[in-house]
């Protein structure tokens, strides 16, 4: 396992786990965990020298922190870090929320403590609500050891945020497709000229770069690596990086990852530009980029399972370009007929929240809208 020293002498492997998609027995955003399976990818990582562990109170419908703890606990508390988040939009008491995280992950302190998904729309919420003092009182406290935020702002909401307080570490999406088709590039260039630690999430877009179209696959067949391992080496060597998550799912994408984050490779000219050739094509095929996170599930007054729409959407969108035509692309969509009434896009009442709650801050009750005619 490589790694990166911190700061203070902190040496943080290079993979860190994200506790937001551990297997389940069930599906769905807040389906039960599979504790047997979960505490199996947990004890590889452990095993093989991962150290960084990052969950948030919404995780598995607030299910992971205990999980996570749970798996932990059966090792010395120096021998890894535990990584956290507030979410104000989950429970605005951030006292309230910070001490049940102790409790669920059975910890007297937090390692990394983060404000959650900050956006251009939340960014002021967190700053009016008291928290940010809170907590910097909670480090001096030894409550927590560093203190930091996830973005899904623009790059200009980024930089008044470092300007005004001083932030041990901050955590973006950061991806090859996002580098070339977003703002990953100039919001991690930010951090560089700041000097803060990175803490990448989502370095395979979801799962849209580890299962990629056959004409990108073409472009890698003679690499001998697999798509997802070409996204962890893409944003692994960029320099200040101190941590890559990967929201590990199965043993066999586990030890896929681990042997990933074991090597040194530094990607050619050449290989940057095939990935930059696969962003275009990528580009151009999706109308939707959405992750699958289900952020926006959780609080759908209708319970719809937006993340599965959005991909029927993107079936349609794909095949309306392709085929040069949008009506001969409708039966892509013919599959959600079978849903209920209640869960086919036309439930949508547009009252927001999903937008709310959506790192992307997509519309998605405008796509709901589309879909809703196109299925009549």
């Amino acid at each position: 396992m490589r790694y990166e020293i911190f700061k203070d002498n902190v040496k943080l492997s290079k993979l860190g786990l994200g506790a937001m998609r551990l297997p389940q027995t069930e599906p769905g955003f807040a389906g039960p965990v599979d504790e047997l399976k979960a505490q199996e990818i947990i004890d590889c990582c452990m095993s093989h020298g991962v150290n960084y562990y990052d969950t948030a109170y919404i995780y598995h419908g607030g299910k992971s922190e205990a999980v996570l703890g749970q798996a932990l606990s059966k090792y010395p508390r120096e021998s890894f870090y535990i990584a956290d988040k507030f979410n104000i939009q989950a429970n605005p008491d951030y006292q309230a929320q910070f001490s049940e995280q102790h409790t669920r992950l059975q910890t007297e302190y937090i390692d990394f403590y983060l404000l959650h998904g900050i956006t251009d729309l939340t960014a002021g919420d967190y700053e009016a609500c008291g928290c940010i003092p809170y907590f910097q009182e909670q480090k001096r406290m030894g409550k927590i050891r560093y203190l930091g935020f996830s973005f899904h702002g623009t790059p200009d909401c980024l930089r008044k945020l470092l300007e005004k307080y001083p932030w041990d570490f901050v955590q973006i999406q950061l991806n090859y497709y996002d580098w070339y088709e977003g703002t990953a590039k100039q919001q991690y260039e930010i951090l560089r000229e700041h000097g803060i630690p990175v803490m990448v999430m989502e370095p395979v877009h979801g799962v849209m770069l580890a299962n990629l179209p056959e004409e990108c696959l073409q472009l890698l067949h003679e690499t001998g690596a697999s798509p997802a391992a070409w996204a962890l080496r893409f944003v692994m060597n960029l320099p200040g990086v101190a941590v890559v998550l990967s929201g590990m799912s199965d043993i066999l994408q586990t030890e896929e990852n681990i042997r990933t984050a074991a090597l040194e490779y530094k990607l050619t000219d050449e290989e940057l530009s095939r990935l930059e050739k696969i962003s275009n094509i990528l580009r151009k095929k999706i109308a939707v980029p959405c992750t699958g996170c289900r952020y926006c599930c959780d609080n759908c007054p209708q319970e719809l399972d937006i993340p599965s729409l959005l991909s029927a959407y993107n079936e349609y969108c794909d095949e309306a370009a392709a085929l040069g035509n949008s009506d001969m692309a409708t039966w892509r969509l013919f599959r959600l007929k079978a849903l209920p009434e209640e869960k086919m896009p036309a439930a949508c009442i547009g009252c927001g929240s999903c937008t709310a709650h959506c790192p992307q801050a997509l519309d998605i009750p405008h796509y709901m809208r589309e879909m809703a005619k196109l299925l009549k």
